[in-house]
């Protein structure tokens, strides 16, 4: 990725510590493993989420439904305040 207008067009998964290009399917089912492993493992107060101030209203709520409902979890946060 050289140059100036390098950009990554497709998600990039980490196998045995180097990154190769995946399917954005693969890369959704990766991401949901390690929330799942996160959440069994900890629990839904072992588990976060921060979501931004300048997301619309319907997205800020989103996020917070899925820490609740999906996650478990109540720490849900943004930075409304700066």
């Amino acid at each position: 990725m050289n140059g100036r207008h390098s950009r990554i067009t497709r998600p990039l998964i980490r196998d045995n510590g180097s990154l190769r290009p995946a399917s954005w399917d693969e890369a959704l089912d990766r991401a949901a493993e390690g929330f799942r492993k996160a959440v069994d493992r900890l629990g839904g107060s072992g588990f976060g989420l921060f979501s931004c101030s300048k997301a619309t209203n319907e997205v800020n709520y989103l996020a917070q439904k899925f820490a609740r409902a999906v996650l478990q979890s109540n720490n849900i946060d943004s930075c409304n305040r700066t």
